[in-house]
Protein backbone atom coordinates (compact mmCIF):
# COMPACT_ATOMS: atom_id res chain seq x y z
CA UNK A 1 0.00 0.00 0.00
CA UNK A 2 1.56 3.51 -0.72
CA UNK A 3 3.60 5.30 1.49
CA UNK A 4 2.15 8.24 3.42
CA UNK A 5 5.14 9.90 5.10
CA UNK A 6 4.45 13.21 2.98
CA UNK A 7 0.82 12.68 3.78
CA UNK A 8 -1.79 14.06 6.69
CA UNK A 9 -4.79 12.98 8.38
CA UNK A 10 -7.76 14.26 10.73
CA UNK A 11 -9.13 10.72 11.97
CA UNK A 12 -12.07 11.78 14.38
CA UNK A 13 -12.81 9.96 17.84
CA UNK A 14 -9.33 8.21 17.83
CA UNK A 15 -8.97 7.32 21.36
CA UNK A 16 -10.60 4.05 21.42
CA UNK A 17 -12.11 1.49 18.95
CA UNK A 18 -12.02 1.63 15.49
CA UNK A 19 -10.66 5.65 15.34
CA UNK A 20 -7.64 4.43 17.12
CA UNK A 21 -6.64 1.34 15.22
CA UNK A 22 -7.78 3.61 12.05
CA UNK A 23 -4.79 6.48 13.23
CA UNK A 24 -2.40 3.49 14.06
CA UNK A 25 -2.79 1.88 10.52
CA UNK A 26 -2.16 5.43 8.89
CA UNK A 27 1.14 5.85 11.26
CA UNK A 28 2.31 2.60 10.29
CA UNK A 29 2.30 4.22 6.56
CA UNK A 30 4.24 7.24 7.95
CA UNK A 31 1.44 9.75 8.22
CA UNK A 32 1.40 12.50 10.63
CA UNK A 33 -2.05 12.06 12.29
CA UNK A 34 -4.15 14.69 14.20
CA UNK A 35 -6.04 12.36 16.91
CA UNK A 36 -9.42 14.09 17.87
CA UNK A 37 -10.98 12.86 21.31
CA UNK A 38 -13.78 14.58 23.32
CA UNK A 39 -13.32 13.68 26.55
CA UNK A 40 -10.52 10.58 26.86
CA UNK A 41 -7.27 12.74 26.73
CA UNK A 42 -5.83 9.20 28.02
CA UNK A 43 -6.94 7.11 24.91
CA UNK A 44 -5.65 9.74 22.70
CA UNK A 45 -2.43 10.49 24.49
CA UNK A 46 -2.52 6.68 23.64
CA UNK A 47 -3.14 7.03 20.33
CA UNK A 48 -0.80 9.13 19.81
CA UNK A 49 2.24 7.24 21.08
CA UNK A 50 0.52 4.13 19.34
CA UNK A 51 0.81 6.16 16.06
CA UNK A 52 5.05 7.52 17.03
CA UNK A 53 5.20 3.56 17.82
CA UNK A 54 4.00 2.37 14.59
CA UNK A 55 6.50 4.65 12.34
CA UNK A 56 4.81 7.90 11.86
CA UNK A 57 3.65 11.19 13.96
CA UNK A 58 0.68 12.73 15.41
CA UNK A 59 -0.33 15.27 18.10
CA UNK A 60 -4.26 15.40 20.12
CA UNK A 61 -6.91 17.88 19.32
CA UNK A 62 -10.15 18.09 21.39
CA UNK A 63 -13.66 19.17 20.15
CA UNK A 64 -17.02 17.78 21.92
CA UNK A 65 -20.08 17.55 19.38
CA UNK A 66 -23.46 17.56 20.47
CA UNK A 67 -22.74 18.72 24.52
CA UNK A 68 -24.45 21.94 24.05
CA UNK A 69 -21.94 23.81 26.15
CA UNK A 70 -20.65 25.15 23.23
CA UNK A 71 -22.15 26.13 19.69
CA UNK A 72 -20.94 23.00 16.83
CA UNK A 73 -19.64 25.86 14.61
CA UNK A 74 -17.46 27.15 17.63
CA UNK A 75 -16.46 23.51 18.38
CA UNK A 76 -15.54 22.41 14.74
CA UNK A 77 -14.14 25.98 14.20
CA UNK A 78 -11.19 25.40 16.57
CA UNK A 79 -10.88 21.92 16.01
CA UNK A 80 -9.48 23.03 12.40
CA UNK A 81 -7.81 25.90 13.86
CA UNK A 82 -5.37 23.19 15.84
CA UNK A 83 -5.14 20.61 13.63
CA UNK A 84 -4.06 23.71 11.21
CA UNK A 85 -1.75 24.67 13.83
CA UNK A 86 -0.40 20.92 14.08
CA UNK A 87 0.07 20.35 10.86
CA UNK A 88 2.71 23.88 10.47
CA UNK A 89 1.85 24.62 7.31
CA UNK A 90 0.91 21.33 5.57
CA UNK A 91 -2.95 21.08 4.15
CA UNK A 92 -4.83 17.99 5.17
CA UNK A 93 -4.89 14.99 3.12
CA UNK A 94 -7.16 12.50 4.44
CA UNK A 95 -10.60 12.97 6.91
CA UNK A 96 -11.73 10.08 8.69
CA UNK A 97 -15.31 10.72 9.75
CA UNK A 98 -15.40 8.19 13.06
CA UNK A 99 -16.93 9.94 16.36
CA UNK A 100 -20.38 8.96 16.64
CA UNK A 101 -22.66 8.10 19.60
CA UNK A 102 -25.61 5.62 20.13
CA UNK A 103 -28.85 6.78 22.20
CA UNK A 104 -31.22 4.12 23.67
CA UNK A 105 -34.03 2.03 21.46
CA UNK A 106 -37.53 3.47 20.09
CA UNK A 107 -39.30 2.99 23.27
CA UNK A 108 -36.59 4.82 25.73
CA UNK A 109 -35.29 7.72 23.00
CA UNK A 110 -36.33 11.13 24.60
CA UNK A 111 -36.31 14.35 21.97
CA UNK A 112 -32.99 15.44 23.40
CA UNK A 113 -31.33 12.41 22.88
CA UNK A 114 -32.78 12.01 19.37
CA UNK A 115 -31.65 15.64 18.29
CA UNK A 116 -28.41 14.62 19.66
CA UNK A 117 -27.19 11.61 18.21
CA UNK A 118 -28.33 13.31 14.86
CA UNK A 119 -26.17 16.27 16.20
CA UNK A 120 -23.10 14.01 16.41
CA UNK A 121 -23.25 11.33 13.60
CA UNK A 122 -24.88 13.79 10.75
CA UNK A 123 -24.73 17.38 11.03
CA UNK A 124 -20.91 17.26 12.94
CA UNK A 125 -19.21 15.36 9.94
CA UNK A 126 -21.22 17.50 7.24
CA UNK A 127 -19.92 20.99 8.58
CA UNK A 128 -16.38 19.00 9.50
CA UNK A 129 -16.28 18.13 5.77
CA UNK A 130 -17.28 21.47 4.79
CA UNK A 131 -15.48 23.84 7.19
CA UNK A 132 -12.40 21.10 6.41
CA UNK A 133 -11.91 21.96 2.28
CA UNK A 134 -9.98 25.13 2.34
CA UNK A 135 -7.15 23.22 4.47
CA UNK A 136 -7.80 19.63 2.26
CA UNK A 137 -5.32 19.00 -0.79
CA UNK A 138 -6.83 18.38 -3.86
CA UNK A 139 -6.85 14.69 -4.26
CA UNK A 140 -7.68 13.89 -0.69
CA UNK A 141 -9.35 11.69 0.82
CA UNK A 142 -12.68 11.39 2.93
CA UNK A 143 -13.97 8.69 4.34
CA UNK A 144 -17.02 8.33 6.65
CA UNK A 145 -18.27 5.27 8.84
CA UNK A 146 -21.94 4.09 8.59
CA UNK A 147 -23.13 0.70 9.86
CA UNK A 148 -24.48 -2.77 9.02
CA UNK A 149 -27.70 -1.52 10.69
CA UNK A 150 -28.52 0.14 7.68
CA UNK A 151 -29.19 -3.07 5.93
CA UNK A 152 -30.61 -5.56 8.54
CA UNK A 153 -33.48 -4.80 11.24
CA UNK A 154 -31.66 -4.79 14.86
CA UNK A 155 -34.36 -4.19 18.14
CA UNK A 156 -33.13 -1.34 19.49
CA UNK A 157 -30.79 0.61 16.71
CA UNK A 158 -33.62 2.56 14.93
CA UNK A 159 -32.40 6.03 16.05
CA UNK A 160 -28.92 5.13 15.42
CA UNK A 161 -29.22 2.99 12.03
CA UNK A 162 -31.44 6.59 10.64
CA UNK A 163 -28.57 8.50 11.20
CA UNK A 164 -26.32 6.33 9.45
CA UNK A 165 -28.64 5.81 6.99
CA UNK A 166 -28.46 9.64 6.29
CA UNK A 167 -24.47 9.44 6.55
CA UNK A 168 -24.43 7.05 3.72
CA UNK A 169 -26.49 9.07 1.37
CA UNK A 170 -24.02 12.54 2.30
CA UNK A 171 -20.90 10.25 0.86
CA UNK A 172 -23.38 9.72 -2.59
CA UNK A 173 -24.49 13.19 -2.74
CA UNK A 174 -21.28 14.38 -2.30
CA UNK A 175 -19.22 13.19 -4.54
CA UNK A 176 -19.65 14.96 -7.36
CA UNK A 177 -19.30 18.18 -5.59
CA UNK A 178 -16.07 17.09 -4.29
CA UNK A 179 -14.65 14.67 -7.36
CA UNK A 180 -14.37 18.69 -8.78
CA UNK A 181 -11.00 18.55 -6.75
CA UNK A 182 -10.09 15.02 -7.32
CA UNK A 183 -11.16 14.35 -3.69
CA UNK A 184 -12.90 11.09 -3.17
CA UNK A 185 -15.12 10.20 -0.45
CA UNK A 186 -16.20 6.79 0.52
CA UNK A 187 -18.54 5.03 3.43
CA UNK A 188 -17.54 2.08 5.06
CA UNK A 189 -20.23 0.21 6.90
CA UNK A 190 -18.82 -1.95 10.04
CA UNK A 191 -20.58 -4.95 11.51
CA UNK A 192 -20.37 -6.14 15.06
CA UNK A 193 -17.23 -5.22 16.62
CA UNK A 194 -16.64 -4.41 20.09
CA UNK A 195 -15.97 -1.13 20.72
CA UNK A 196 -17.36 1.36 23.78
CA UNK A 197 -20.23 1.98 21.78
CA UNK A 198 -21.71 -1.33 21.39
CA UNK A 199 -21.32 -3.00 24.71
CA UNK A 200 -25.03 -2.79 25.77
CA UNK A 201 -25.02 -5.81 23.06
CA UNK A 202 -21.91 -6.93 23.02
CA UNK A 203 -20.31 -6.67 26.27
CA UNK A 204 -22.57 -10.11 27.46
CA UNK A 205 -20.62 -13.17 25.99
CA UNK A 206 -23.83 -15.33 25.34
CA UNK A 207 -24.91 -12.36 23.25
CA UNK A 208 -21.53 -11.77 21.26
CA UNK A 209 -21.39 -15.62 20.70
CA UNK A 210 -24.89 -15.61 19.15
CA UNK A 211 -24.06 -12.41 16.93
CA UNK A 212 -20.61 -13.88 15.67
CA UNK A 213 -22.69 -16.67 14.78
CA UNK A 214 -24.44 -14.72 12.32
CA UNK A 215 -22.22 -13.61 10.33
CA UNK A 216 -20.85 -15.37 7.25
CA UNK A 217 -17.26 -16.07 9.06
CA UNK A 218 -18.55 -17.13 12.05
CA UNK A 219 -16.95 -14.14 14.57
CA UNK A 220 -17.02 -10.61 15.30
CA UNK A 221 -15.32 -8.02 13.69
CA UNK A 222 -11.65 -6.37 14.77
CA UNK A 223 -11.12 -2.75 14.85
CA UNK A 224 -8.08 -3.80 13.13
CA UNK A 225 -10.49 -5.40 10.42
CA UNK A 226 -12.49 -2.26 9.97
CA UNK A 227 -8.55 -0.15 9.93
CA UNK A 228 -7.45 -2.24 6.74
CA UNK A 229 -10.56 -1.30 4.94
CA UNK A 230 -10.31 2.73 5.61
CA UNK A 231 -6.42 2.87 5.38
CA UNK A 232 -6.88 0.96 1.94
CA UNK A 233 -9.51 3.80 0.84
CA UNK A 234 -6.89 6.93 1.76
CA UNK A 235 -4.12 5.08 -0.57
CA UNK A 236 -3.24 6.32 -3.88
CA UNK A 237 -4.33 2.47 -4.79
CA UNK A 238 -7.90 3.87 -4.11
CA UNK A 239 -7.99 6.34 -6.41
CA UNK A 240 -10.68 5.47 -8.93
CA UNK A 241 -12.80 4.76 -5.96
CA UNK A 242 -15.44 7.22 -4.74
CA UNK A 243 -19.34 7.19 -3.56
CA UNK A 244 -18.69 3.90 -2.54
CA UNK A 245 -20.83 1.93 0.33
CA UNK A 246 -18.53 -0.79 1.61
CA UNK A 247 -19.54 -3.42 3.80
CA UNK A 248 -17.17 -4.35 6.58
CA UNK A 249 -19.07 -6.61 8.54
CA UNK A 250 -18.11 -10.18 8.00
CA UNK A 251 -21.40 -10.72 5.71
CA UNK A 252 -24.02 -10.39 8.60
CA UNK A 253 -26.41 -8.40 6.42
CA UNK A 254 -26.67 -11.79 4.33
CA UNK A 255 -29.52 -13.51 6.89
CA UNK A 256 -29.91 -16.68 8.67
CA UNK A 257 -27.57 -19.62 7.03
CA UNK A 258 -29.93 -21.65 6.32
Amino acid sequence: MSDMSDKTALVTGASRGIGQAVARRLGARGALVAVHYATNEEGAAETVAAVREAGGNAFAVRAEFGTGARPLEAEIGELLTEVSRGLDGRTLDVLVNNAGTWVGSFEEVTPEEFARVFLVNVTAPFFLIQRALPLMSDGGRIVNISTASTRIALAGEAPYAMTKGAVERMGFALANELGKRGITINTVAPGPTPTGNNHHWLGDPRSAARIAGATALNRLGHPEDIADVISFLTSDEARWLTANLIDASGGIWLGPKL
